[in-house]
């Protein structure tokens, strides 16, 4: 079992314009699965949904919008202070969730350090996503 990385943070789950709940969520991410974050949220109910996606996907969308088909990511602002949008789609429907871009960032932050960039299998791009993180 590699290092673990988690951080628990409030999401927003978006029902409409102006109109959002707060979902509790867990990030997660292991140095022995490099590529892969996981989020889990409605981690208080009995069944929690879990999804797993690129790493890449999300440094990636703190910046500019990227993904397509399942997992969309995007950057945005939400009452004033920077967001990440989260856009899933599941044959069960489609969610968009709205994490604190801070917190995203500070926890992405770790898990590059844990495993920097290039060194999980030789992924080009992620070099300049962690200079660009680490500048701010």
């Amino acid at each position: 079992m590699g290092t673990v990385v988690e951080r628990e943070l409030e999401l927003r789950l978006v029902l409409s314009p102006g109109r959002s709940v707060a979902v509790p969520a867990r990030l997660g991410y292991r140095t022995d699965d490099p590529y892969a974050v996981h989020l889990a949220f409605h981690v208080d109910s009995e069944s929690p949904v879990h999804w797993t996606f690129a790493r890449e996907l999300l440094v990636e969308g703190v910046f500019r919008p990227c993904g397509q088909g399942d997992v969309r990511v995007w950057p945005s602002r939400s009452r004033g202070r920077g967001v990440v949008l989260l856009g899933l789609s599941s044959p069960d429907g489609d969610a968009l969730l709205e994490a604190p871009a801070a917190q995203v960032s500070a926890w992405l932050e770790r898990t590059l350090r844990v495993v920097p960039p290039g060194t999980e299998g030789g992924q080009p791009g992620l070099d300049d996503a962690l200079a660009r993180l680490l500048a701010r």
